[in-house]
């Protein structure tokens, strides 16, 4: 196969792939902008019009903010997801640096049991993790939502991984010019690793807008309902509501991609500075 079959046949693939992610995307907008019967009526047998509607509407948008509570729902999910945020950069990046930098006896065992944290699947923790959250009284509370996903192994991972690059000298002279460790790590330390902290930002704010199973067990009424359970609300005995259910999903796809696109490159250049050392 020649240079050019070659990368003609990687074009095509590329294509193939870039259509199978993006046509559910497609599919579940043009959906969400139907009205429900047109949607059973034009599923089957499947024809031009089962892809691009004659007839749209945003009644279902309309709907769950009017009749839903969705604006609710909307607010539990970035509150959540933003508060994972800011508490998960300070104290993930705080312990970063402590490994990092500092000696201290046990570094080495207590470094190989964070990263067990993100080996480990949720599943197998999630219940005894309950009976925790459930014994400090944070069962249906934001704290519930908030805490137990605030110690992230893989953030602490990135951040020790770019501050291991960091020279010693840098903050030999810091100290030797009468800056505190505080002052060393806000004012010399942080501003210097932007990448990892887009990075880690973008995990932690996805990890928690796509999480399902722990607000699912975590909370009991409406009021802490988050984005992912809320999904659920659509398919009842009666039926489903799937122009709703479409335009929920698009949602949760829409927000983490807006956030995802413009700093896609700093993702990538915080996780690429973060290799494998000693």
């Amino acid at each position: 196969m020649t240079k050019r079959a070659s990368k003609t046949a990687m074009y095509i693939v590329q294509i193939i792939v870039a259509f199978l992610i993006v046509f559910p995307l497609f599919f579940a907008v043009v959906s969400s902008l139907r009205p429900l019967d047109d949607i059973y009526k034009y599923v089957s047998p499947v024809t031009l019009q089962t892809f691009l509607p004659t007839n749209t509407t945003l009644d279902a948008y309309i709907t769950l903010f009017t009749e839903r509570n969705f604006a609710l729902v909307l607010f539990n999910t970035f509150f959540v997801a933003i508060m994972t945020v800011l508490f998960g950069i300070i104290f993930g990046s705080m312990a970063a640096f402590a490994f990092a930098k500092f000696q201290f006896r046990g570094k080495a065992a207590l470094f190989g049991i964070v990263l067990l944290t993100f080996m480990i699947p949720f599943e197998v923790i999630a219940i005894p993790l309950y009976g925790l959250v459930q014994s400090v009284g944070w069962i249906d509370t934001y704290y519930g939502l908030i805490v137990p996903a605030v110690a992230n192994g893989l953030v602490i991972f990135l951040y020790r991984q770019f501050f291991l690059d960091l020279p010693d000298a840098l903050i030999e002279s810091a100290r030797i010019d009468g800056a505190s460790w505080w002052k060393i790590y806000s004012a010399i330390i942080m501003p210097l690793c932007k990448p990892v902290t887009i990075s880690a930002g973008l995990l932690l704010f996805i990890s928690q807008w796509e999480s399902f199973l722990w607000p699912l067990i975590a909370t009991r009424s409406k009021q802490y309902k988050v984005i992912q359970v809320a999904l659920s609300d659509f398919t009842t005995q009666h039926g489903t509501l799937w122009n709703e259910l479409y335009a929920v999903s698009v949602i949760a796809v829409i927000i983490p991609l807006l956030l995802l696109l413009p700093l896609q490159r700093f993702f990538v250049q915080g996780v690429a500075n973060t290799g494998i050392k000693e």
